[in-house]
């Protein structure tokens, strides 16, 4: 009889062992990381642009600070490269050299004289043809492709989850136009979109069209 209670008494000592290993399991704390307040130096420079629509869809600004202070426009360039061809940044090897050239004036030993800081920003800023890019070339050109997908989530919301949210506004186009070129946080988490400030206004209703329609 004796030991019939022990093993009872060792059995409900486990149930309720387990049951509340398992409640605290089941309720892992929250965190949460605060907003992002760095910004980027702004510019004239083009790679300043650059460098706020496709740098900061991966990184803040505070990773800048982990480099060596006083890296030249060549160590720059360098690290920007890295960026594309062992993270697979959707970076143009035109983008690199701009945003290296503007990374080495605001935080290296160039300066936005220099004739090689020159030549990086002019090469970005020239139209390669006379035409308007279409939209769906302005979505990899502005490096939208990167957190957003046509049908499936990725950093950010997919183009279909998007449409389907703003279809029943009488502005949709025009509301997110300007969400396109302003950037935010908020409305679909706490990731922030980077704004798209070098679109033009008509371009920035191309793209919305083009994901209204999805």
């Amino acid at each position: 009889m004796q030991s019939t209670k022990a093993i009872h008494s060792i059995l409900a000592f486990s149930f309720i062992f387990l049951t509340t290993s398992a409640s605290s399991f089941a309720a892992p704390k929250q965190i949460k990381l605060p907003p992002e307040t760095a910004k980027l130096p702004k510019s004239e420079l083009a790679g300043y642009q650059l460098a706020t629509q496709k740098c900061m869809i991966c990184h803040s600004v505070d990773y800048i600070f982990y480099q060596p202070p006083g890296m030249n426009q060549a160590q720059w360039t360098a690290e920007v490269a890295k960026m594309k061809h062992s993270y697979g940044a959707m970076l143009s090897e035109t983008d690199i050299k701009s945003i290296g050239a503007y990374l080495a004036v605001v935080y290296g030993t160039a300066k936005a004289t220099d004739s090689e800081v020159i030549a990086a920003s002019a090469n970005s800023s020239q139209p390669k043809t006379n035409r308007e890019p279409q939209a769906q070339e302005l979505l990899t050109s502005s490096g939208c492709m990167g957190c957003h997908a046509i049908d499936n989530k990725v950093l950010g919301p997919s183009f279909k989850d998007i449409a389907a949210k703003y279809k029943q506004e009488a502005q949709a186009q025009n509301m997110l136009a300007t969400s396109i070129q302003k950037g935010g946080v908020g409305k679909w988490g706490e990731i922030p979109m980077p704004p798209m400030a070098n679109l033009t206004a008509e371009q920035a209703k191309g793209l919305a069209k083009f994901i209204l329609e999805q």
